[in-house]
């Protein structure tokens, strides 16, 4: 992960949500900066510089914030030498459990069909394919085709972060944590509903949620407390990997 042997490249790290980007700010000490418009922060990890950017909930944000920071940092020496894609995952593999660390080598755009590679990097070997999709999928018959076809877990970003990354060469892998699982129903339409774009609790739209299902309010809390618990497994393992490039 290097553009030369005395100038090593930046690692550009992408946390599509803000409980996801801040454990990764706490572990690498960053600082905040600006890019190319993009709020960012900027640490070091080993030999290299990082730069962790908050990318939103969904293709379509991830892709297009990506893109601006790829634009920003520029190419050659100095330039983004790798993306790494950080945060929580929904499992759906029948040997996956909420906590387990996945590094997947294939991310499956849902969407469109394409699959794309993941680079190695220092760490938990790559194994298993993800798959990027647009929305809440809740059907167990469908996530258990999924499954059947390899699929270990969902996620809404890393397809388009990747197919950003293989247009411009840029080489890319992923850490997911898994934080919950659709098959232990604590998940609903309605947990959408009271996120921001950003991933972050909108307060007004919880309140809203629970009064009209105050029985959610323990379901909601343990999806809360793993996701936490997720988000900083990944940055511990993202971070890790990091400083050993």
């Amino acid at each position: 992960m290097t553009d030369g042997p005395d100038r090593p490249g930046v690692a550009l790290v992408l946390a599509p949500m803000r409980s996801e980007l801040r454990p990764l700010l706490r572990a690498l000490s960053a600082r905040p900066a600006t890019i190319g418009g993009v709020d960012v922060h900027r640490s070091r990890a080993g030999r290299h510089e990082v730069v962790v950017g908050l990318i939103g909930v969904g293709p379509g944000p991830a892709r297009t914030t990506t893109e601006r920071l790829l634009d920003a940092l520029g190419q050659g020496a100095g330039a983004v030498a790798h993306v790494v894609v950080n945060g929580i995952a929904g499992g759906i593999g029948a040997d996956v459990a909420v906590g387990d660390t996945v590094v997947p080598d294939t991310v499956l755009d849902v969407a469109s069909g394409r699959s794309y590679r993941a680079a190695a990097t220092p760490g938990p070997a790559p194994s298993g394919t993800i798959a990027t999709v647009d929305e809440l999928i809740l059907d167990l018959d469908r996530l258990g085709r999924m499954a059947d076809e390899g699929i270990v877990a969902l996620d809404m970003e890393t397809a388009a972060v990747a197919e950003v990354c293989e247009a411009r060469r840029v080489p890319w892998s992923a850490v997911r944590v898994i934080s919950d699982r659709p098959r232990d129903g604590l998940l609903d339409e309605g947990v959408m509903t009271m996120l921001r774009p950003d991933g972050s609790v909108d307060p007004l739209a919880a309140l809203r949620h629970l009064v009209a299902h105050p029985r959610r309010l323990p379901k909601l809390v343990r999806l809360g407390r793993d996701a936490a618990a997720a988000a900083s497994s990944a940055a511990r393992t993202t971070v890790g990997a990091l400083s050993r490039l």
